[in-house]
């Protein structure tokens, strides 16, 4: 699993040397608190996926120029953004094992930084210098924030149905993914054939991410996750483990998950953890990611063979064989 991830980034080692760099150079401010909230959050361990695969997306296309170093930096600032405001939202006092920028400085400057990055994120957008990646990425963000609200109003809510969820994570995550990669297409002057596929990998792709993430929720741990197990449930978040348990298990059995979720809280999390068990839910989860990680992974076609399409479909796999 290790040397899999390894070899995804090695094709692209240089670029992804050079995204780090550029990070660092777009935090600069002449306010000491946005570059120390910046700062901190981008170099709080994350997997950088979104930034990586317009790299990848760019590179397996032939790009040869700079500007996409440019673009996977931007579209980490529009992630990390995401996340401060996020965990504003969710109340969330840890990330990735440390404590959140908004459980440390306060939820006021954890919103405003994350504004002034999605604010440096459409200014290196004018960088670029290409109006189909502005109308792609603007686009994406209207998306993710309708995601986000979407997300905020099924909270307590046990009658959401399953094409509920996945419009959910479709909005929330796997749109920045297909954005990052559509947006590397584009860079690259993709035919329309590998520009619509590239897009398609990246929705997809997000897909089996975050149902592994919503299955890590009910099975993984908090040392190895960097969070708590059952946040979900403690939030009264509806996720697929929960909404298959709910349709598979019995009248009583879906009658204490529906309680579970409405209430919110952790009371019950031990009860909850055996039925999604007992339900098959986990394996079920299990299943609908490596199904999209498939659908992703069958994109890839279109594209000459190289070590950067080597990375692409690795990363399928390493989509959903994860544990953290």
């Amino acid at each position: 699993m290790q040397s899999n991830a390894a070899s995804i980034h090695a094709s692209v080692a240089e670029d992804f040397a050079a995204v780090n760099r550029t990070i660092l150079d777009q935090l600069a401010s002449r306010i000491p608190l946005v570059e120390a909230i910046g700062q901190y959050i981008i170099e709080s361990g994350g997997k950088r996926l979104r930034p990586l695969l317009v790299l990848l997306a760019a590179r397996a296309l032939d790009y040869s120029g700079d500007r996409h170093i440019t673009l996977a930096t931007l579209i980490e600032f529009m992630h990390t953004s995401t996340l401060l405001h996020d965990d504003v939202v969710d109340e969330s006092s840890r990330r990735r094992g440390k404590a959140t920028a908004n459980d440390t400085w306060g939820n006021a400057p954890s919103v405003l930084v994350g504004d002034f990055l999605y604010s440096r994120s459409f200014q290196m957008m004018v960088e670029v210098g290409s109006m189909r990646i502005m109308q792609v990425l603007s686009g994406a963000t209207c998306v993710i924030a309708e995601g986000e609200v979407q997300q905020l109003t099924n909270i307590g809510n046990a009658d959401i149905a399953e094409s509920d969820y996945f419009d959910t994570i479709q909005g929330k995550t796997a749109m920045l993914f297909e954005a990052a990669s559509h947006s590397g297409a584009i860079l690259a002057e993709a035919t329309a054939e590998q520009e619509q596929a590239l897009q398609l990998y990246g929705r997809y792709l997000g897909l089996a991410f975050q149902l592994i993430d919503d299955l890590l929720d009910y099975q993984g741990d908090a040392e190895t996750m960097g969070k708590n197990v059952g946040d979900d449930l403690a939030e009264g978040k509806p996720t697929l483990p929960l909404i298959h348990a709910m349709r598979r298990g019995s009248a009583e059995q879906s009658a204490l998950i529906r309680q579970a979720i409405t209430d919110g809280g952790l009371e019950r999390l031990d009860d909850v953890l055996a039925i999604v068990r007992e339900t098959g839910a986990l394996e079920y989860t299990q299943q609908r990611a490596e199904e999209m990680a498939e659908k992703a992974r069958s994109q890839l076609q279109v594209l000459a063979p190289s070590p950067y399409r080597d990375s692409m479909e690795t990363l399928t796999r390493v989509a959903v064989e994860r544990d953290v």
